[in-house]
């Protein structure tokens, strides 16, 4: 009997016919158990662009561009019933809004009657109609003390476009509502998603106590080449300022300008929302 014993040429052209061609399956040199994790990778994947669209607050109408909504506040000042501690308090203002955490500086010495006069300008995802506020007393040696706190509904009128300032009571260890109040004003505005030049501040645990801010700057489009004629703005002039400032000379320069760019340049309804800041 004759056997026919294969060549090399014979043995290498059966292994170019057992060569896989084409692309490669989606489970190749992947373990069997791998599945249930990648899908779960793709769920958190999923889950993390969500947030991220949440925190840019971007909401994508019928037709044309992507807008962006935009809460204006003026942490002013407060009035609190007690002053904790041998000295002064140092107050300072922490402000949440959705995911995003803001501050205020520190007022030294601003015992019971603090005064910030600061503008936060931050973006209102989808969703959130409130803010929580928080006021810390500075401490040098130890953990900051919490002094006060409150959870503010944005009312329907800011909503509405309208410019709103108000006092707001606090809660602390003397009750609800009769901690003191905070005077706050507030201003909402729709636009164009690209205008957007304030990252917010998100919030993830540290590996320390508490919690650690970390700025997110979201996805910026390219850069339009300008535009011919652009969109007339409303302008504050600076001699409208200054006549404000004369009829108030105590108060803070910038939260004069926030207060009158708000109300679109309207001077009687800068002044009348100046009014009851001051009072």
């Amino acid at each position: 009997m004759t056997s026919t014993i294969p060549n090399d040429g014979d043995r290498n052209e059966e292994r170019r016919r057992r060569v896989l061609l084409g692309p490669l399956p989606a489970g190749f040199l992947r373990a069997d158990g791998d599945t249930a994790a990648d899908n779960a990778m793709d769920a958190d994947y999923q889950a993390a662009l969500a947030l991220q669209q949440q925190l840019c607050g971007a909401q994508v109408p019928a037709a044309g561009p992507p807008l962006t909504a935009r809460l204006s506040i003026t942490i002013a000042q407060a009035k609190l019933v007690k002053n904790y501690g041998l000295t002064r308090m140092d107050p300072y203002v922490r402000l949440r809004v959705g995911h995003c955490i803001y501050e205020t500086h520190t007022d030294p010495s601003g015992g019971k009657t603090p005064r910030w006069n600061k503008v936060i300008h931050c973006l209102l995802p989808p969703g959130v109609n409130s803010v929580y506020l928080e006021i810390f007393d500075e401490c040098s040696f130890t953990m900051d003390e919490l002094i006060a706190w409150t959870h503010i509904t944005i009312p329907q009128a800011v909503l509405n476009g309208e410019t709103h300032e108000d006092w707001y009571p606090l809660n602390g260890k003397q009750g609800d509502g009769v901690e003191g109040m905070i005077n706050l004003v507030l201003s909402y505005s729709v636009g164009p998603a690209a205008v957007a030049t304030f990252p917010p501040v998100l919030v993830v645990p540290s590996t320390g106590l508490g919690y650690a801010a970390m700025p997110v700057y979201p996805q910026q489009p390219p850069l339009q080449p300008p535009r011919a004629h652009p969109p007339p703005q409303p302008v504050v002039t600076q001699e409208q300022i200054q006549q404000i400032e004369e009829m108030f000379p105590s108060m803070d320069k910038e939260v004069i300008k926030s207060v009158l760019e708000a109300n679109r340049g309207d001077k009687d309804a800068t002044i009348n929302s100046l009014l009851q800041m001051s009072e």
